[in-house]
């Protein structure tokens, strides 16, 4: 019967010195005492060969499956006389464990000696599954015999490096504290698991992390159903797993080359576009509490015309040609096209199961919808420091933030001014249906040597009162509320309502007033629509009023690196949005219909008011109306923006997509002029990306 479940196949053994010290001494089982070393040694052998083969099991499953393999198993025998398995060649972990529970049945021994001393020692052995009747070595002669089934590796105290102990990778990524790359297409595959009627969850703060999804969606259990069937390491490592895995005790890290390759051309300009970026992943974690992620990106790229112009408007002070929207500073590449390099990175600490804690550099985003009104991941990555507190129906996010100012007015020894945000939101789930927040965000910079001002660091104070008593012109302090309502579980509502000022006299009078700074969303999202297994439908609409985002002082207004940190489109327009998103398998579909009428300036000599669109202008000076203010004002522009992509998922553990994806924009304003003119473009793009973040082209 034993024949029927397991082999044991004796394999030759080397020596690690071919010759050997008589001072050296092997392990000694009790049987084996009183005999000369030759025979102590084969002994030894003898005994494991017999204890191995006695008490290994081999797993039902595998011997249904008529497993077949060969094991090596390094082990040590400690100074004591302990046995401890040190590393096991398999994949199985029915194997990994049943040979760990069979050397932890070995009975002591006394321990093996170096010149009367006890000393470590390490020996390999070697099977093959299904397992034969050893074949024992002689006790009686000295003579040249058969190899025994051990390798004795080395006679001397064992160092430390040989002794790290590693696991099978078992993703423990995918129920960690580290953060979900947000990305609108993947975060779509859980939202509906996230948003069930009765989930005591926060949905608003983004990026999630694993641990948060884990409890409503098994990430773990989805993505091996995406796995293919791949014996050989470069097909593993292609269709499924992470280039490099380690995992030991309490610990594991990943690294992944990343790719974003594009090619494509913009039909406007008849223009090859491309984008060659190469990038660097390293994930991992320190015991249960302290994870880490790293990503580093080198890209070149030329994009469709229209969106090579917005760059090239946002450029930096000192020469550099342009500023690429969400991703950072551009440098000249070529002739026509840009090179710049980008990186995020996030430290993160649960010292308990209410708090979190965030030291990053990357973006944030604060919402249900497609767009955020309040904190958006349209601009480029920024230091920062999060403080998630998580407890009965509360969770209380504070996020301090280290900005930048590159315009030639502010910047001083070539040296880019820095100004700085810190904001808090409370979302409270009040019931199976509702959740209400609460936001707000104050900005300032460092005049009068302000610095870093501490009295915004207490994370429950009420910022505008702070920022009042500093001066109210020193800071920009912006308020918010958000709403979410679940009519059952395929159908929610959202909604945002930002408060940059408000004049209740003004709100009296009914004269639209310039001062009645504000901004809403409203919005629907409809799973599994008509049916449909994993299709979402979502409409949004968005509308801010003039001068929003700006400040009086240009420096406190609501942006980093020349771009908005609320919604992209700054101040003065309506938009409104109609998204699908669809996968099956590893196929996916996005569509994304977005029309809106913006209000720009006109900036020639004849008219050069400031219309409320652009967040960089001082809204003091230059207005061309107090009262009668309304959205769309200046030069009215027609925007409509269609965007359709397909594509194949190649890598679930990375999320390496191929993909096709056309963009039609029409840009119409009322008056053109040598900044605002009319465009009408198709850009098509194919590409394979690992998609780990946002890349907004809907500009």
């Amino acid at each position: 019967m034993k024949k029927q479940l397991l082999t044991l196949l004796l394999i030759g053994f080397q020596m690690a010195f071919s010759q050997k010290s008589v001072s050296e001494k092997p392990p000694v089982f009790e049987e084996c005492e009183d005999l000369d070393i030759k025979a102590t040694e084969n002994c030894f052998y003898n005994k494991m060969q017999e204890f191995v083969f006695n008490n290994f099991q081999t797993p039902e499953e595998l011997t249904q499956q008529n497993h077949q393999s060969n094991i090596i198993v390094l082990f040590e025998v400690s100074n004591k006389g302990d046995f401890k398995v040190l590393h096991i060649n398999t994949s199985h972990q029915e194997i990994n464990d049943e040979v760990n529970r069979v050397f932890s049945e070995l009975p002591k021994v006394s321990p093996p000696e170096y010149n009367g001393n006890p000393v470590y020692a390490k020996y390999t052995l070697r099977f093959s599954i299904p397992l034969e009747e050893p074949s024992l070595l002689s006790l009686e002669s000295t003579e040249e015999q058969q190899q025994p089934v051990f390798v004795k590796t080395k006679n001397q105290p064992l160092k430390e490096l040989d002794s790290i102990v590693y696991h099978n990778f078992d993703n423990p990524q995918l129920k960690s504290h580290l953060n979900i790359p947000f990305s609108h297409s993947y975060y779509a595959q859980f939202d509906r698991a996230m948003n069930q009627m009765g989930a005591n969850n926060h949905t608003a703060q983004k990026p999630y992390t694993y641990f948060e999804v884990a409890k409503y969606y098994d990430l773990e259990q989805k993505q091996k159903e995406l796995y293919k069937n791949k014996e050989g390491w470069w097909g593993r490592k292609l269709w499924n797993e992470n280039m490099v895995t380690i995992q030991g005790e309490n610990y594991w890290f990943t690294m992944n080359p990343i790719v974003d390759l594009r090619f494509g051309e913009d039909t406007d300009t008849k223009k090859t576009t491309y984008n060659n970026t190469r990038a660097l992943q390293i994930q991992g974690a320190l015991g249960e509490q302290l994870h880490f992620s790293t990503t580093l990106y080198e890209s070149q790229g030329r994009f469709a015309d229209y969106y090579n112009q917005y760059a090239i408007s946002i450029r930096p002070s000192g020469g550099n040609p342009a500023v690429i929207p969400g991703i950072g500073i551009a440098k000249e590449f070529e002739t026509d096209a840009f090179d710049f390099p980008s990186a995020d990175a996030n430290l993160t600490y649960s010292p308990n199961e209410f708090i979190n804690l965030n030291l990053g550099y990357g973006r944030n985003f604060l919402g249900d919808g497609y767009r955020s009104l309040l904190q958006s991941d349209g601009a480029s990555p920024y230091p920062y420091f999060k403080i998630n507190t998580t407890f009965w129906k509360i969770k209380y996010t504070n996020t301090y933030m280290w900005l930048k100012d590159l315009r030639p007015e502010v910047t001083t020894d070539r040296a880019y001014a820095t100004k700085y945000m810190a904001n808090h939101y409370l979302s409270w789930n009040i019931s199976n249906r509702l959740n209400l927040g609460v936001f707000e965000s104050v900005v300032w910079t460092t005049s009068n040597d302000r610095g870093f001002d501490m009295n915004f660091i207490n994370p429950i104070i009420f910022y505008r009162t702070v920022e009042f008593n500093s001066s109210s012109k020193a800071g920009n302090a912006l308020l918010g509320l958000t709403g979410k309502y679940k009519w059952n579980n395929q159908v929610n509502f959202y909604g945002q309502f930002l408060i940059d000022e408000f004049s209740v006299d003004a709100v009296k009078e009914g004269n639209k007033s310039w001062k009645n700074k504000f901004g809403y969303q409203i919005g629907t999202k409809y799973y599994d629509a008509f049916g449909v297994d994993n299709l979402l439908l979502q409409a949004e609409y968005n509308i801010v009023r003039p001068y929003v985002y700006s400040h009086s002082d240009p420096i406190t207004n609501y942006a980093h690196n020349n771009q908005s940190m609320g919604h992209q489109w700054g101040g003065n327009f309506r938009e409104f949005i109609f998204v699908a998103r669809y996968f099956k398998g590893r196929y996916f579909a996005d569509a994304k219909v977005t029309t809106g009428k913006r209000g720009l300036d006109f900036n020639t000599a004849d008219n050069n008011y400031n219309y409320g669109g652009n967040i960089y202008l001082d809204y003091d000076e230059n207005r061309p109306y107090d009262t009668g203010v309304k959205v769309g004002q200046g030069n009215s522009t027609k925007v409509f923006i269609g965007d359709i992509q397909v594509g194949y998922l190649i890598n679930p553990s990375t999320n390496l997509k191929v993909f096709a994806n056309v963009i039609y924009r029409n840009f119409d304003p009322n008056a053109e002029t040598t900044e605002t003119f009319k465009q009408n473009s198709t850009w098509f793009s194919v590409g394979l990306r690992a998609d780990l973040f946002n890349w907004y082209f809907d500009y």
